[in-house]
């Protein structure tokens, strides 16, 4: 079945191969951008949904067969995104398409034995991107786990930089100074990036008040971090040990990174066949048998002394349950992972400690790369973060060739309205700019915006 679409649209043509969770963030935020979009799914009922909310074309059938990504225009496509559940599914919708089109493609893989083959299979298949939201979101929690006092850490350029939430409480250094002082104060290592007061977002200029309640995002360089987190008084004590509750993917990618960390890791998770598989697979990680929602048998196992607790079930309301739990019966470091987005405005008032949304993780990704393929310049999209449930981008852009913002004192450029150049990356060297700094070809640049939809760094401009 097909739904017309409005012509004169600018963009991509994509084909989305799945109407699941990251179908549907997928299609949500590229055909905000203006690209015309194509679903195939099997399922009549969620392509009807999806059309009733987006300006796209859908096309019921098998997503690998060939006359159905004919059908769906395969032929003139620019990019094939394949996000079913199955990874065999998706890899073979890719190697159609590359067969029968001349567009890149992008396939996710979840499953542990195709994930440490990744790099393998890409090349191999000639895949743009392989992508897997499980892994990539165990990624960001073991980020989190360093820094406990963190909200969320993301990092840029290639780890040499990272960009840190954090909430002010009352008392704290920063509160209630300007981020004009906090050069003197505290050096100028650190730059405060965007603030959440009250619901509202924020670029700071240099006479914003910082306050108590204040939510904030603040790049640091990491060779500088651990002189900085001490001036301003955040931990860099990772955890030592965490309990996960549950033992899919994700706990499995998360307890390898922390055990490979020295952290002792203890995984409880209801199905018993699966218990055996993971204290194979995770020798040294303590496997229990039991129900991790059952009050008792948090207790009997210690919930009150561990140091975090990381609820990773396949049901949102029993992670928020457990996390909620653990904060009123621990100090634990909680870390939420939400699958689905609805109720966002009721979950982030909820004291959830850092929430982590895999899909976005995995549409981040994605949306990057579709810019940078989109940008008939040269500058490309390195890395790009959203902050503050999507009123905020953080992009990478690395600077290929001269152009209005080259080799100009930031000073002198008239920048757009909330937007702000959060650090230079110059051949290793980190700058956190003030006025006097210029951009030059060979750098990499972030830029945090309240504005959406940039493709170049041209587009910082007024």
């Amino acid at each position: 079945m097909f739904k017309t679409r409005s012509e004169n649209k600018q963009g991509l043509k994509i084909i989305i191969v799945g109407c699941g969770k990251v179908g549907n963030t997928l299609v949500e935020q590229l055909s905000r951008e203006g690209h015309a979009i194509t679903i195939i799914d099997k399922n009549a009922q969620r392509l009807q949904n999806i059309s009733n909310l987006y300006d796209v074309m859908t096309v019921e059938g098998n997503g690998a067969s060939f006359s159905v990504q004919l059908e769906a225009g395969i032929e003139d496509a620019d990019l094939m995104i394949a996000v079913t559940s199955s990874d065999e599914l998706n890899l073979l919708c890719c190697i159609v398409a590359k067969r029968v089109g001349n567009c890149s493609a992008i396939a996710r893989v979840r499953t542990p034995d195709y994930n440490n083959e990744a790099n393998y299979l890409r090349e191999q298949l000639g895949l743009a991107m392989i992508i897997n939201p499980d892994y990539e979101a165990a990624k960001e929690i073991t980020d989190i786990l360093c820094l406990p006092d963190a909200l969320e850490v993301n990092s840029f350029a290639h780890g040499q930089v990272e960009m840190v939430k954090y909430k002010i409480e009352e008392g704290h250094i920063l509160d209630g100074i300007t981020t004009s002082e906090i050069v003197e104060k505290i050096g100028s290592n650190i730059l405060i990036c965007s603030v959440e007061r009250n619901g509202e977002v924020f670029i700071p200029r240099g006479n914003f008040l910082l306050k108590k309640d204040d939510i904030i995002y603040f790049v640091i360089t990491r060779k500088s971090s651990a002189v900085m987190f001490d001036r301003i008084n955040i931990k860099t004590n990772r955890v030592k040990n965490c309990m996960i509750i549950g033992g899919g993917r994700s706990a499995y990618y998360l307890a390898c990174n922390l055990l490979h960390m020295g952290v002792d890791v203890e995984i409880i998770e209801v199905d018993k066949a699966r218990c055996e598989e993971l204290s194979i697979l995770l020798p040294k990680a303590t496997i229990i048998n039991a129900d991790g929602t059952d009050e008792e048998i948090l207790k009997e196992e210690g919930i009150e002394n561990v140091e975090s607790l990381i609820p990773l079930t396949g049901i949102d309301e029993e992670n928020i349950l457990l996390s909620l739990y653990s904060k009123q019966v621990s100090d634990a470091k909680v870390v939420t992972k939400i699958n689905r987005i609805n109720f966002k405005g009721v979950v982030s008032k909820l004291d959830l400690g850092s929430i982590i949304y895999p899909r976005y993780i995995v549409s981040e990704e994605i949306i990057a790369y579709v810019r940078a393929k989109n940008n008939s310049k040269s500058n490309s999209i390195e890395t790009m973060y959203h902050l503050f449930d999507s009123q905020v981008e953080a992009i990478e852009f690395i600077i290929d060739t001269e152009s209005e913002v080259t080799d100009v004192c930031l000073k002198d450029l008239n920048i757009k309205k909330d937007v702000l150049v959060s650090f230079i990356n110059r051949s290793g060297k980190i700058i956190i700019p003030n006025g006097e700094d210029s951009i030059r070809v060979g750098d990499s640049v972030m830029v945090v915006t309240k504005q959406s939809g940039f493709h170049s760094i041209t587009d910082i401009l007024d």
